[in-house]
């Protein structure tokens, strides 16, 4: 964990109050405490975020899936069903820059805390709601979690075995990608209102972001009319691209253009079938997939995963095996390139969290705080930022307001 040189990182001096919870919002506003944000997690008093129980496994009290989108926050909690509860949040929102939510829609302006109202006492405050479906249209009021949305946003219809069922991704890629996009869309807002010296409301929903993800499937429809199908780990456009089985473990191997293929197919010692006039191309590939695949997987069951690695590496056909997690995190890339980091915690021994994935030349993100306790840091919060004295805080926690 890394305190120094917190103040030149690129967001040092922008404060996030984060109402959010879940995955989406929490991940966003990580992204943003990562490069030097000081982000402010307001909780529930008690029950905090609803990842926190969201386990096993456990930690230190703490649920896994909590720990790993919540580095680099203070945490706060505050009853926002008390009005003092609100009139502090609004206190907190003067001095913010960024405010982030992800109520359903129209909740907070149910008690007060909605961009109209916040933007009255703050002109300059970038505000993110993050929802299911959006600030308004037929579905706004709908709730909606990550496996709904890849299911309404087509992300489930294309993944999966051909013959199979829909399936769901192994991780909740639709809130990642729309915390991501939040993330970015506030960067964004900030560069603005240095030019402008106004705050913006932002909408994300997490439909729009998952259904802008779909890429080349989305634009084969939107200009071909061509429906999407599931492929498994296959490509429709691209033939050989996909998982095969070893006499081990599976391996991933992408031969993405006419070049790659030809050194494919010497790797494998099968010349022939660059004179074969049904795999001449890649068209040609696509069209008689059902008689090159078969092809390819008999041949590549007769060595081991490392034995084909290396075959297919030495003639630069981009290829990997297919890693579990002690894999993965055992590995020597992942190691060298600081993926894995030790962070320290109060009640957890060798906290170790996934680490930054973007590398800057000049100002490196650093995790500088653990993933904080509930409440944790409500009176330094109110202290430091707010100038709040003892007996004040006292008061406010007889109040239930903490």
């Amino acid at each position: 964990m890394t305190e120094p040189h917190a103040t030149e990182l690129p967001l040092s001096g922008i404060r996030v109050l984060d109402l959010s919870r879940i995955l989406a919002g929490p991940h966003c506003t990580m992204m943003l405490g990562d490069l030097g944000a000081e982000v402010i997690k307001v909780e529930r008093p008690g029950a905090g975020d609803d990842t926190r129980t969201w386990g096993p496994p456990f930690a230190g009290g703490e649920a896994a899936y909590y720990l790993c989108c919540n580095r680099n926050k203070k945490s706060i909690s505050i009853d926002l069903k008390n009005e003092k509860g609100v009139e502090l949040v609004k206190e907190l929102a003067k001095t913010s820059d960024v405010f982030v939510e992800n109520f359903t829609p129209g909740l907070t302006g149910s008690f007060g805390l909605d961009y109209e109202t916040l933007k009255e006492i703050n002109p300059r405050l970038i505000y993110c709601s993050i929802t299911a479906y959006g600030q308004d249209g037929p579905y706004h009021d709908r709730p909606g979690y990550d496996m709904v949305l890849s299911a309404v946003g087509g992300l489930m219809y294309i993944t999966g075995e051909q013959e199979g069922d829909p399936c769901k991704v192994g991780v909740a890629i639709t809130d990642v990608l729309t915390g991501v996009h939040a993330s970015n869309a506030i960067i964004a807002s900030l560069l603005w209102r240095e030019r402008s010296g106004r705050g913006q409301y932002i909408d994300c929903s997490l439909l729009d972001i998952q259904a802008s993800a779909l890429a080349n499937i989305a634009s084969n429809y939107l200009v071909a009319g061509k429906e999407a199908k599931r492929w498994g780990t296959a490509h429709e456009s691209i033939v050989p691209y996909q998982v095969f089985n070893t006499k081990d473990n599976p391996i991933s191997i992408a031969a993405a253009n006419q070049k790659l293929w030809e050194n494919f197919a010497r790797a494998l010692d099968r010349e022939e079938w660059l004179e074969d006039s049904r795999f001449v191309s890649n068209p040609k590939r696509v069209e008689h997939r059902n008689v090159l695949l078969p092809l390819v997987s008999e041949r590549m069951r007769e060595k081991t995963c490392d034995e084909w690695m290396e075959l297919l590496l030495a003639a630069s056909v981009p290829c990997g095996p297919v890693n579990n997690m002690e894999r993965l995190f055992n590995d020597p890339q992942m190691i060298h390139r600081d993926m894995i980091a030790e962070v320290p915690h109060p009640t957890i021994d060798n906290l170790k969290l996934c680490g930054i994935p973007i590398k800057y030349s000049d100002t490196p993100a650093t995790i500088r705080r653990p993933p904080p306790l509930i409440g944790e840091h409500t009176e330094e919060i109110l202290s430091d930022i707010l100038g709040y004295d003892s007996e004040r805080i006292d008061d406010l926690r007889q109040d239930g307001v903490l």
